[in-house]
């Protein structure tokens, strides 16, 4: 992924997500342009969904997190946080406090 524009890390939406992809080893192998177009300001969901299908539940619930976080039209279960590990859950309250303020 090229550099990310500085109006996108400022941006409470973006950032969260930015946060979790740049940060998580499974996300940060889709934050690619075949998902994100950084210069249109899209991220194409569908095709997350689907690319991680095969995924455990733990990388399926921070992948609907950061998809959440960015546009709460995603649904996501708050109670699905309880499954993750040490690590995710520290970068899921990250960004959750990134998302909502402190």
């Amino acid at each position: 992924m090229a550099a990310l524009p500085a109006h996108l890390l400022k941006d409470r939406y973006w950032a969260s997500l930015i946060h979790l992809f740049q940060n998580q080893r499974k996300l940060k192998s889709v934050f690619t342009t075949k998902y994100f177009d950084i210069e249109a300001g899209t991220v194409r969901f569908q095709a997350l969904k689907k690319v991680a299908g095969p995924w455990s539940s733990s990388e399926k619930v921070m992948l609907n997190l950061a998809l959440h976080l960015f546009n709460e039209r995603n649904k996501f279960n708050l109670s699905d946080i309880d499954c993750l590990d040490e690590n995710n859950r520290k970068l899921a309250y990250e960004a959750i406090r990134i998302r909502f303020g402190n």
